[in-house]
Parts: C-alpha cells; structure tokens; sequence
C-alpha cells in the first residue's frame, strides 16, 4: 500500500478522505465538474434514484470521473429500507423497514441482504452505509425523529438489535458489498434529526453504555467501516461533536473496541447540526480525532474541504502522518474490494 501511497500527491491523498454526494440519478454537470477536477475517494447517491440500469449508468460516469493513478470510488448509498432506501426502481427490491426486517430470523435476514447486495453490485455500488445499530427505547420510539420516528431500529434493546445488525452484515458482505455499522455511539435517545436541526445532544449515553454492544456485534460479524454521529454526548466529550471527538474514535473506537478499520462520519456537508462549523475545518477536526472518511453532501463544499485537509498537512507534521495513515486505511479496504489496479 505505501507504494501506491507514495504514487499519490498530497492533494490526491487528502481527495481520498472525501466522500462527496451526488444525483442518484447520475450527476449533475456541476457535480460532474467537481467530481472530475477533486477526484474525490467516493461519491454518495443522494435523492430518488432511477432503474438499477440507469444506476449503473450513472454509477459508470462517476467512477471514471473520480478514479485517479489506478483508484477507483467506493461508490456509496443508504440502502437500509422502509423510509431510507435511496434506489428503489425497476431492477431493486423494495426493502422493508428495520423494524420488519428485525422480526425475521437470521438466516431469512442475510438471505434477502445477499440479494439486496447483488442488485446493489449489478447497479456499480460497492458501499451500502447501513447497517443501523442504534438502539431505540421503546419509551423513545415516538420522540426519537431520526431513527425511531422512521422506524429505522430493528429493536429496542442491545439484545434485539444485535443480530440482525449481524445479520445484515453478513447478507451484504456475502454479496460483495462494503457496509458500514451506524452511527456511533448510538442515535437512538437523541429527540432531533443531525439532519435538518442544530444542536443536538444526548444526555444519557456513557462511554461505557450497554447500547454500544450492537456496534461490537456488528464489527465483529465483518461489517468493514464504522460511522460516527455529528451528535454532542454530555457525559463522554461534552466540547466536541461525536465525529471530532478524539474521545469518541481514539478513545472508544480505536482503542476500548480495538477497532482498525475505517471510521467514516455521517454527513458533515449538507447537515444542519454543523452549519456553523466552517466547512474546512469540518474535514481537518475529523482527520484530527482519527476519522478516515468525511462525508461530504454539499458536492460545492469538496474543494474547500481538500484544500483545508492540504494546508493542515504542510503545516503539522503530526496532522500529515495522520492523513497518510487514513488513506492507508481507505487504500487498504479498496484494494480488498478490487478498487485499486497496481
């Protein structure tokens, strides 16, 4: 991997820490434009999407747009189900919602994500950001907008979720699909939605909280990214959001779950929740608490991300070899997956 580290400019390197978001339904000619110049790491499909053939479509365009030196995009998309499946035409299956799918058994669950994976692989997408672990109190359930008003949760405690997230899991990767468990650590006592509304906190989770076993679970069943919530948690790091919380991935994630994949945030372009934070500073905080991928949902936000993540790097060493050390990650899951060409 160093060698193709090595091959990458700085900018380059810091382009591969972006995921920027896209039409669904192919690019636009500005996000073309974007896309072409920033050769970011990945693109996300945001919006209602076409048949799984204008997918692949669109899917094709943007690959070759972003793919530089023999690297192509993880090409992502939020396939969980019910209200949140993003491709839903001719050619895909309409996925029940988490809180149907959490009823079936295991088995019945990785069957059925096996094949939601192979239409999602037919359409060129290589990442499905789900599954959900977040864990929903029943007395929550109408309260919380972002998971449990959506009925996003496939259960109400860490018993019940965990083996479907597990399950999922192993559907999707049986069927050649990166997933990513979400969105740590946990969004499920949280009242607003990162979304559309600032500010939001939760007072309740401790850092060593029964609710984080679904995410464990989920890791531990191959589930090949993680990603963190822009949420504030006041008993764990009450000064920063979870995804620039050196707490929250040094501590909790790298260090108490031991885990070395890649650690991706939830949107930090178009979110509400960090309108105020300046755009590039958004990108360098989550480099600097030992994220790997920024998701970015402005596409007109990546250049300003890329830049700041490049002057950072001149200036700090201790930030560049971080960098470096984040796209050795992300090298190392797209060259598992087939992305990379020596």
């Amino acid at each position: 991997m160093d060698t193709k580290l090595e091959s990458l400019t700085l900018r380059q390197r810091a382009a591969q820490l972006i995921m920027t978001g896209m039409g669904a339904n192919g690019m636009t000619s500005a996000q073309r434009s974007i896309i072409q110049k920033q050769k970011p790491g990945g693109v996300l499909l945001l919006g209602p999407g076409g048949s799984l053939a204008h997918t692949r479509t669109a899917t094709a365009a943007a690959t070759t747009a972003a793919t530089v030196d023999g690297i192509r995009p993880l090409v992502a998309a939020d396939q969980e189900g019910g209200q949140v499946q993003r491709l839903k035409g001719s050619g895909f299956t309409r996925i029940p919602a988490a809180t149907v799918q959490g009823t079936w058994t295991s088995d019945k669950l990785t069957a059925r994500a096996t094949q939601w994976a192979n239409q999602l692989k037919q359409a060129g997408v290589n990442t499905n950001l789900s599954p959900v672990a977040d864990v929903v109190p029943a007395s929550l359930k109408k309260q919380n907008a972002p998971i449990g008003g959506l009925d996003r949760e496939f259960g109400n405690t860490p018993a019940e979720v965990s083996p479907p997230v597990q399950a999922f899991v192993r559907g999707m990767t049986a069927g050649g699909v990166i997933t990513s468990v979400k969105h740590f650590p946990g969004i499920g006592r949280v009242r607003g939605n990162t979304d559309f509304s600032a500010d939001v906190f939760d007072n309740v989770t401790v850092r060593s909280d029964d609710n984080l076993q679904p995410f464990a679970d989920g890791i531990e069943a191959g589930s090949e990214m993680l990603m963190v919530s822009t949420v504030t948690y006041t008993k764990i790091d009450p000064k920063n959001r979870a995804a620039f919380s050196k707490t929250v991935i040094q501590g909790m994630i790298r260090d108490n779950l031991g885990y070395g994949g890649v650690v991706i945030t939830d949107d930090v372009g178009a979110a509400a929740n960090v309108a105020k934070v300046p755009a590039g500073q958004r990108a360098t905080r989550v480099i600097a608490a030992g994220g790997d991928i920024v998701i970015n949902g402005a596409a007109d936000l990546t250049a300003t991300m890329v830049n700041a993540l490049v002057v950072k790097a001149q200036q700090d060493k201790e930030f560049a070899a971080q960098l470096d050390q984040s796209v050795r990650r992300v090298l190392a899951l797209k060259q598992k997956h087939g992305l990379v060409t020596c």
